[in-house]
C-alpha cells in the first residue's frame, strides 16, 4: 500500500511534533506500506519571512517572495528526515526540483501542469520513506513558484500521479467540524463530507482544506481523510457522495477577508456588466456575490465581493478603466463578512434559504447581499455580527445536536 501524508505547519512546529509526525509515519512503513510525506513550513514560518520581506521592500516582486518563502519547506523537510534518520528509519527530503514539480508561471498562485514519479519511485524502491516540500513547483524558466499557501495541493498531486491507497490530511482539529469549533462551541466533527461540499466549505472560510486540493481530489477521484497529528482520532473522509447520506445542511462558513466594491452610475445598456467583470477577470480578480441594481437617470449600480488582499488592485484596475467602463463612481466597504451554510441535502428540500434568513432576523442581523448555489447559500452582513450570525444559524438547523 503506498501511503501520502501531508502535514501542517502546526503539526511540524517544534522538535517535539517533529519527532511525533516521524514516529507516526514511521508506523505505516514498518507495516510494510510505501510512505510518501509532504510538509509545510514549521509553525508561522511563511508569516514571519512575509513579515521580514515587507521590512525589506514592501513592494517586493513575486518571483522574489517565491524564492524567499519555498526555504521554509525545505527547512522543515530536512530536518524530518534527519529525525527518521535519527530513530534509524531511511528517509530522504526532496524539492520540487528533485522531483520535478512543473507549474505554471505565475508567481505567488501557480498550477501544477504535471509531476515527475521516477526520482520518488527510486527511492521508494529503496525502501526510503520520501518527504516533500509543500507549496513549490518549478516554472519553464527554471524558477522555484509557490502554490497559494497551498501543500494540500502538493499532497493530492503526488497521490494522484503515484495512484496512492491513501491520501491523509493531518492539521491540529480532528477533522471537518460543522462549523469553526472555537466560535461555535456546539460544533460536531463529521464523519464524511462529499468533494462538492468540502469545496465549498473550504472555498468559504473553513480552512482545513485548501480549496484547489478539493477540486484535484475531485477530479482524479483521490479519497481524503483529513484527521488530527496530535491524536488517534478518525477524523473525516472527503470522498464522491452517491451513497452517502444527504443531510440537510453539511456545515456554516464564514469569511471575513472580504470586501464589498460597488461602482455607481453605469450606463443601463447590453454589455456593461460583462465589460467590467471581462475587466477583472483579465488583471486575475476573482469576483464573488454579485448584486445589480437600478440607479438613476437610465443607469445601473453594481456590487460585488472581492478577496480583502484584491482591493487595492481591483481599485487600481477600475479607476484606470474608469471612463471606458462609464463609472461615475467607485465605492468599497471593508467592514463586512460572507456567512454561508452548505449541504447536499439542500437541493431537495425546500425553505432552507428561509430557515437561514429566520435565524438571522431572529439575531437581528442584517443581510447585505445574497448569493446561491444548488448546495451553497451565502450572505454578506455585517463583520461585526458575524460570530453572532454563525452561531444563530448552527443551532437553527441544530446542527450541534
Amino acid at each position: 500500500m503506498l501511503i501520502v501524508k501531508k502535514f501542517g505547519g502546526s503539526s511540524v512546529a517544534n522538535k517535539d511534533r517533529i519527532f511525533n509526525v516521524a514516529k507516526r509515519c514511521i508506523e505505516d512503513y514498518k507495516a510494510g506500506h510505501d510512505v510518501v510525506v509532504v510538509l509545510s513550513a514549521m509553525g508561522d514560518t511563511t508569516d514571519e519571512l512575509i513579515a521580514l520581506a515587507n521590512t525589506i521592500n514592501p513592494d517586493a516582486k513575486k518571483r522574489e517572495l517565491d524564492m524567499l518563502l519555498t526555504t521554509g519547506e525545505q527547512v522543515s523537510v530536512s530536518l524530518m528526515a534527519m529525525a527518521m534518520q535519527a530513530l534509524d528509519v531511511p528517509a530522504v527530503s526532496l524539492n520540487a526540483f528533485q522531483v520535478m514539480m512543473h507549474s505554471t508561471s505565475r508567481y505567488g498562485n501557480a498550477r501544477f501542469k504535471r509531476v515527475d514519479t521516477e526520482r520518488i519511485m527510486h527511492e521508494l524502491d529503496s525502501r526510503k520513506i520520501v518527504i516533500v516540500t509543500g507549496f513549490q513547483g518549478v516554472n519553464k524558466y527554471d524558477d522555484i513558484t509557490t502554490l497559494g499557501r497551498g501543500s494540500d495541493t502538493t499532497a493530492v498531486a503526488l497521490a494522484a500521479v503515484l495512484h496512492a491507497d491513501k491520501c491523509e490530511i493531518y492539521t491540529d482539529v480532528d477533522g471537518v467540524f460543522t462549523a469553526d469549533p472555537r466560535v461555535v462551541k456546539t460544533a460536531k466533527k463529521l464523519d464524511a463530507v462529499t468533494y462538492d461540499e468540502m469545496l465549498e466549505l473550504a472555498s468559504l472560510g473553513a480552512k482545513v482544506l485548501h480549496n484547489r486540493s478539493v477540486e484535484m481530489a475531485k477530479k482524479y477521484n483521490v479519497e481524503l481523510v483529513v484527521r488530527s497529528s496530535l491524536n488517534r482520532s478518525e477524523g473525516t473522509v472527503v470522498k464522491e457522495g452517491s451513497n452517502m447520506e444527504k443531510l440537510l445542511v453539511t456545515g456554516v462558513a464564514a469569511d471575513k477577508d472580504t470586501v464589498r466594491i460597488s461602482v455607481i452610475g453605469l450606463e443601463d445598456k447590453p454589455g456593461t456588466a460583462f465589460a467590467v467583470f471581462n475587466t477583472l477577470a483579465a488583471n486575475n480578480i476573482n469576483v464573488d456575490i454579485i448584486l445589480q441594481s437600478v440607479g438613476r437617470e437610465g443607469t445601473k449600480d453594481i456590487s460585488f465581493t472581492v478577496a480583502s488582499e484584491d482591493l487595492q488592485h481591483a481599485l487600481e484596475v477600475l479607476n484606470a478603466n474608469k471612463e471606458r467602463l462609464t463609472i461615475q463612481n467607485i465605492t468599497w466597504n471593508e467592514k463586512v463578512a460572507k456567512l454561508s451554510i452548505v449541504g447536499a441535502g439542500m437541493m431537495s428540500n425546500p425553505g432552507v434559504a428561509a430557515k437561514m434568513f429566520e435565524s438571522l432576523y431572529n439575531s437581528r442581523v442584517n443581510i447585505n447581499m445574497i448569493s446561491t448555489s444548488e448546495i451553497r447559500i451565502t450572505v454578506l452582513i455585517p463583520e461585526e455580527d458575524i460570530e453572532k450570525a454563525m452561531n444563530a444559524v448552527h443551532d437553527g438547523f441544530g446542527l450541534g445536536a
